[in-house]
């Protein structure tokens, strides 16, 4: 009997009964909720359905689990904002990453992947230890709010593995480069055409209380008063918006570079990347979004030069994708002012009169210097400065957690992402910090390093400048950075696929045409390296 049974399984018979009962009883249950009405539950019931699919052939297979993953990120903002901004909703991406972990564990149990030890676990782990330890602080209203902080802080850690074992060969990288660039051109676009339209694009009339002032934001330029749509495309806030495009122009130039390096025709996808961004960065009504994707493209575009790979003309060939990246970006933002020139002419005055130093009404010097700095000694008037109040007790998300608890919101808060540190974990928290953001650039550097002179050199170059605006100067202004799941997760994953360029340097095959990588002597014998 259970032989059969077995052999019945086997088949696939047994699978394919409880799969066609399976969709029986789903499709019972949505003709209930079609008939009773329910437009919200017949969405949440799809999304479910949705989530089912993709943990199933995330356990099957896990790289394709991840390419399913990564949209899931993207846009799950987008459902909340239409339906209510459910805890369900906020935490059903992580249900997918821990589902990715399982199966990648799986995987490497089988040996099917190769495995990594990233150098600055011990400086990583000192500032863990620190953070589970405020969990208990005897000043927390709740051990809630440090387990928000934990996952805030340290869940997405493991897609470092994820991205080290996800790009095997330079056509995945490829692949990799350009599929996060199409979903960021996607983004972008769409961030464009609600800063000319309205909120009444991708966003409901109404909603939730949390999310109504993130989500509906109009600046206005001090002087000539020109209203300016605060765009938010997919997400429930302008600021995650302007922070993904920064994410976007950088993970474009990155592209567009190695593929030209490659000779590949997908380039075209960086070229365009670029040209949205620039007007997406424009139409944000940001200040720190427009001068970070400027700064970008002129850090980035120094830095591809010096490391170039000069032999047989390669390095021509980055020289010329520099001039036309400048031409996209001027292309892109004179169709805006021939198509709509009300809409971007706002921005410019926004811009224009609060960046200016010549501007009566600047607050460039405010607001990149004097306000952060206010926030920072802000943090030592606490009288709780030295210990701090508990992780999570200044994080994102500090609203959900009193709400559950049915508790007055915690104030402390401050614009300044170090003083934020103070006031969770004490003096200690921006000192470990440091030491161990420290610790990533220093051994992203070194990759860095060894990979001049090859066609992953911009690549690698892109990762490191991403990990240094993440870590050090948007910390500066404010721990949401960090903690926006967005740009947490792209930066573990980023930082996976640095740590496996090397090894794709000495797959390079020697060609007649082709530079080859160099040996690389010695990156092998640092931790990290094997």
């Amino acid at each position: 009997m259970n032989a059969a049974l077995l052999a019945w399984h086997r088949s696939g018979q047994l699978r394919g009964l409880l799969l066609f009962l399976g969709l029986i009883g789903g499709g019972w249950v949505m003709a209930l909720w079609i008939v009773s009405g329910s437009a919200q539950m017949l969405t949440m019931g799809g999304i479910a359905i949705i989530m089912v699919i993709i943990v199933g052939s995330t356990l099957r297979n896990w790289r394709v689990g991840f390419f399913l993953f990564i949209p899931w990120v993207l846009f799950e903002d987008l459902a909340r904002k239409y339906l209510g901004n459910g805890t369900a909703l906020f935490f059903g991406k992580d249900v997918l990453a821990f589902v990715i972990y399982l199966s990648l564990s799986i995987a490497i149990r089988r040996r099917n992947v190769t495995w990594f030890r990233p150098p600055f676990l011990i400086p990583l782990a000192l500032f863990a230890a620190l953070a589970v330890i405020q969990v208990f602080n005897t000043w927390t209203p709740s051990v809630i709010y440090g387990l928000l902080g934990l996952k805030l802080y340290f869940f997405y850690v493991p897609l470092i593995f994820v991205g080290y074992t996800l790009v095997r060969t330079g056509r995945e990288l490829e692949h990799f480069l350009v599929y996060n660039v199409v979903l960021g051109i996607l983004i972008a676009a769409l961030g464009i055409v609600q800063s000319v339209i309205g909120f009444s694009f991708l966003s409901p009339a109404t909603l939730a209380p949390e999310l109504q002032h993130l989500g509906q934001l109009t600046r206005y330029s001090p002087i000539t008063h020109l209203a300016v749509v605060a765009p938010t495309s997919v997400f429930v806030s302008t600021g995650r918006f302007d922070a993904f495009v920064v994410l976007t122009i950088i993970l474009a130039l990155s592209a567009q570079a190695y593929l030209l390096l490659k000779r590949r025709n997908h380039a075209v996808y960086g070229f365009l990347g670029i040209g949205i961004a620039f007007v997406a960065a424009m139409q944000s009504g940001s200040r720190g979004c427009i001068i970070y994707t400027v700064m970008c493209a002129l850090v980035l575009s120094a830095g591809f030069l010096w490391g170039a790979p000069w032999r047989w003309g390669r390095g021509q060939r980055l020289v010329t994708a520099i001039r036309r990246t400048c031409l996209v970006g001027a292309a892109g933002l004179f169709l805006m002012i021939e198509v709509f020139p009300t809409s971007i002419g706002a921005s410019w005055a926004f811009y224009s009169e609060t960046l200016s130093p010549m501007s009566s009404a600047s607050e460039l010097r405010y607001r990149s210097w004097d306000y952060p700095i206010a926030g920072l000694e802000q943090a030592f008037q606490h009288e709780r400065w030295l210990y701090g109040y508990g992780t999570g007790t200044a994080s994102l998300g500090t609203e959900y957690v009193a709400r559950l608890l049915d508790q007055p919101q915690i104030n402390n808060w401050v614009e300044n992402g170090w003083g934020e540190l103070i006031l969770e974990m004490g003096i200690l928290g921006p000192v470990l910090w440091l030491i161990w953001s420290g610790s990533v650039l220093y051994y992203a550097w070194k990759i860095v390093r060894y990979l001049r002179g090859t066609i992953y050199f911009p690549v690698a170059f892109s990762i490191f400048w991403y990990a240094f605006l993440l870590l050090i100067p948007f910390t500066y202004g404010g721990l949401s950075s960090y903690q926006n799941y967005v740009m947490n997760a792209y930066f573990w994953l980023l930082m996976g696929v640095l740590y496996r360029l090397p090894h794709l340097a000495r797959q390079e095959v020697v060609g007649a045409s082709q530079v080859t990588a160099p040996t690389l002597h010695g990156f092998a014998a640092y931790p990290g390296g094997q």
